[in-house]
C-alpha cells in the first residue's frame, strides 16, 4: 500500500512538472470591431446640449443603394409641420397633368357656364395665371357661374383659429381669387394705403390717434373690416378674406368689368359633356409651393387632385385616401396621419424613416433636374436661401417646416464625396429659439457632408 503510494504521488509530480514546462496559448479574445462609419454622428447628435432636451430624431439613406447610414430615433413619431408638402408634391406628379386644369365649362348658345377645379392661380399674387381671365374677359355672350360643392372646412382640421388674419392661413376654396388675400401697401407717413384689389378700399379705416398694435393690419374674425396702423417706415402686408359665392361674383364683376356674371346651376343636359380650360404650368404651381412652403397653394393643390380625379364635391380626404389606395404609400414603413395639404394642422404625424422612404420614391419618380428645381435650395432660393450655404456648389435641396416650437427639414444632401443622401431631420418641442435649433441642425449636416 505504500508502494502504491509512492507511485502515485510520484506520477502527479511528474505531470504536475511536465505541464509547468509545457507552453501555454493565452485564451482567444476575438477582434474588437470596426467602428460603424456614422458612430461619430450618434455621438455628435447624442451629446449636443441643444438637441438633448427635446423630441428630435434623424435618418440618413443613400440614394444609390438604399442603405441606412444612420438612424437616430426615426422611428418615433413628429408632427412634421410644412415638411408635410412633400406628400403634397408626391400627390401632385402621380395625379395632375402637365397643365393646370383652370377651370371646367359648358357652352350653351352664347352663355359659358363655368365652374372651378381649386385652381389658386387666378389672378394669384405671386403665381398669376391669366388664361382663365382672359377667357371670361373676352367672352362675347354671358357668363354664369355654377358652385363647386366643397366636402371640406375653409379653414383645416387642427389649424390654430387665432391665425385668421396672417397670410399664411387664408380660406380654402373651389374657386379662389387673389390668393383669398387683400394687399396692402404703405409707401411713407402721411400718405394713406393702397389696396389690392381696390374693391377692398371701402372695408379699410385708419385705427385711432394713439391706438398700436404688432400688427401693420387687423382683420375682425368674423366680417372683412380691416383697420390699418401708421409707422414710420412702410411696409406690405397680406392679410385673408372671408370668403362666400357672393363676395366671388362681386369679385369677378368688379375685375372682369362685366355685370353679366350670373350664379347658376350644374345641371348639364342630355349630351352635354364638360370640357377642361388648362392655365398655368404645374411646375410654376409646384415650385412656388414648395420653394417658399405656400400654404394656401399646397391646400389648393389637394383639391385640384380631388377635381382631376372626377369628384363632384372636392375633397382634400378623397385626395388623400385615393393615394392611399393606390398603394402609393406601401414603401412607406410606418403609418401616416395624413389630414392636410399644407402641414398647418399638428394633427399630422410621421417618423423620420417614413420621410426618407418618401424622398427616395419622389426621386424615382421624377428626374433629379426637375424634381431638384421645385425644392428650396441651400444659399440659392427659397426658405433655405440663408442657410446651407456654398458659393461653389449647391450641396443641400428640400423643405422646411416651422411651427411655434417645431422646426424641421427634408430633403437631399450631397456630400464631398459625391454621394447623394435622403435626410429627416425633425425636431418637436423644443423651447429655445428656431434659428439655434435652424445652427445647429446645419452644424450636423455640414458634418455629415465633410465626412461620408
Amino acid at each position: 500500500m505504500r508502494c502504491l503510494l509512492l507511485l502515485l504521488a510520484g506520477f502527479i509530480g511528474f505531470a504536475t512538472a511536465s505541464a509547468q514546462t509545457l507552453p501555454v496559448s493565452p485564451p482567444a479574445t476575438p477582434p474588437p470591431l470596426p467602428a460603424a462609419p456614422t458612430d461619430w454622428l450618434l455621438r455628435e447628435l447624442d451629446n449636443s446640449p441643444i438637441l438633448r432636451q427635446h423630441h428630435a430624431g434623424l435618418q440618413l439613406t443613400d440614394v444609390a443603394t438604399g442603405e441606412t447610414l444612420a438612424a437616430w430615433h426615426a422611428d418615433k413619431y413628429f408632427v412634421p409641420a410644412s415638411t408635410q408638402k412633400m406628400l403634397t408634391l408626391y400627390a401632385a406628379l402621380r395625379i395632375l397633368p402637365d397643365s393646370v386644369p383652370a377651370l371646367r365649362y359648358v357652352v350653351r348658345g352664347d352663355t359659358l357656364l363655368f365652374r372651378g377645379t381649386a385652381d389658386p392661380t387666378f389672378l394669384h399674387g405671386d403665381v398669376p395665371s391669366t388664361r382663365a381671365y382672359a377667357l371670361l374677359r373676352r367672352w362675347p355672350g354671358p357668363l354664369a357661374y355654377a358652385e363647386t360643392p366643397l366636402a371640406d372646412a375653409k379653414l383645416g382640421p387642427g389649424w390654430s383659429w387665432d391665425d385668421y388674419p396672417y397670410y399664411f392661413q387664408p380660406e380654402r376654396g373651389s374657386f379662389p381669387i387673389y390668393g383669398h388675400t387683400v394687399r396692402f401697401y404703405y409707401r411713407r407717413p402721411g400718405l394713406g394705403v393702397a389696396v389690392r384689389p381696390a374693391w377692398f378700399n371701402s372695408a379699410l379705416r385708419k385705427a385711432e390717434r394713439g391706438a398700436t398694435s404688432p400688427d401693420h393690419v387687423q382683420r375682425e374674425l368674423e366680417a372683412n373690416r380691416y383697420t390699418w396702423f401708421p409707422s414710420k417706415t412702410a411696409w406690405v402686408d397680406e392679410v385673408p378674406f372671408r370668403t362666400d359665392r357672393g363676395l366671388l361674383l362681386t369679385l369677378l364683376r368688379d375685375t372682369l368689368k362685366r355685370r353679366d356674371v350670373q350664379p347658376a346651376r350644374w345641371r348639364l343636359r342630355p349630351g352635354e359633356t364638360p370640357k377642361t380650360y388648362y392655365g398655368l404650368n404645374v411646375d410654376s404651381l409646384l415650385r412656388r409651393c414648395i420653394r417658399v412652403s405656400d400654404n394656401f397653394l399646397a391646400e389648393q393643390t389637394l383639391l385640384l387632385c380631388s377635381a382631376q380625379l372626377g369628384h363632384d364635391t372636392l375633397s382634400i380626404g378623397r385626395t388623400i385616401g385615393y393615394v392611399r389606395q393606390q398603394g402609393w404609400l406601401r414603401a412607406l414603413p410606418d403609418s401616416v396621419a395624413w389630414v392636410d395639404g399644407s402641414g398647418l394642422s399638428r394633427q399630422n404625424l410621421t417618423t423620420p424613416r417614413n420621410q426618407v422612404a418618401l424622398l427616395l420614391q419622389l426621386y424615382r419618380l421624377v428626374p433629379e433636374p426637375r424634381l431638384f428645381d421645385l425644392l428650396a435650395a441651400g444659399g440659392r432660393q427659397g426658405t433655405l436661401k440663408r442657410a446651407y450655404r456654398d458659393p461653389k456648389e449647391l450641396w443641400f435641396w428640400g423643405k422646411t417646416g416651422t411651427l411655434t416650437n417645431n422646426h424641421n427639414l427634408c430633403g437631399y444632401l450631397r456630400t464631398r464625396s459625391g454621394r447623394l443622401l435622403a435626410v429627416s431631420f425633425l425636431n418637436n418641442n423644443h423651447l429655445a429659439p428656431t434659428g439655434v435649433i435652424r445652427r445647429e441642425m446645419e452644424r450636423v449636416l455640414t458634418l455629415v457632408r465633410e465626412q461620408l
